[in-house]
């Protein structure tokens, strides 16, 4: 993971892939560039987005942005990790026998390295710049402002 990784659009990201989880069923992005300025999700998807659908997702996003949300960090044993998330993209050189997990409100819940805000509400307005679709692949990009 990038060590100067920004904590709003890091949470931001976790908002959007529990939104698509919960909108489309594709699971989490299965690659991320987050970046200060922009940055890029991409998804397993059988389609282009429509405007529609853009908006939707949007304002899912920000409205539990407006909730402001408790991000919290819990810690579990790696067996009980296992058994309730799918441990593969931690990286193998940071596991030990305490999994850190990211919980943002009762939205979402997942195992994660990386800084995050304390509350949704200092992510800022979330704004899907582009999304595309290619061969199996949606890829949406997005800023904070």
């Amino acid at each position: 993971m990038k060590e100067n990784l920004n904590p709003r659009m890091h949470s931001a990201e976790h908002l959007l892939n529990q939104t698509m989880i919960r909108f489309y069923n594709c699971g989490r992005c299965f690659s991320a560039h987050i970046e200060k300025k922009k940055s890029k999700c991409d998804y397993r998807f059988d389609h282009a987005l429509t405007e529609d659908e853009v908006k939707k997702i949007e304002n899912q996003v920000n409205k539990l942005v407006r909730a402001n949300l408790p991000v919290t960090e819990t810690f579990l044993s790696q067996t009980e990790a296992e058994a309730k998330f799918n441990l593969d993209r931690i990286h193998k050189d940071v596991v030990s026998d305490k999994i850190r997990i990211i919980e943002i409100g009762d939205y979402d819940a997942v195992p994660c390295i990386g800084p995050h805000v304390t509350t949704t509400g200092e992510i800022g307005q979330f704004k899907i710049i582009s999304s595309d679709y290619n061969n199996g692949i949606l890829r949406i990009r997005y800023k904070l402002k």
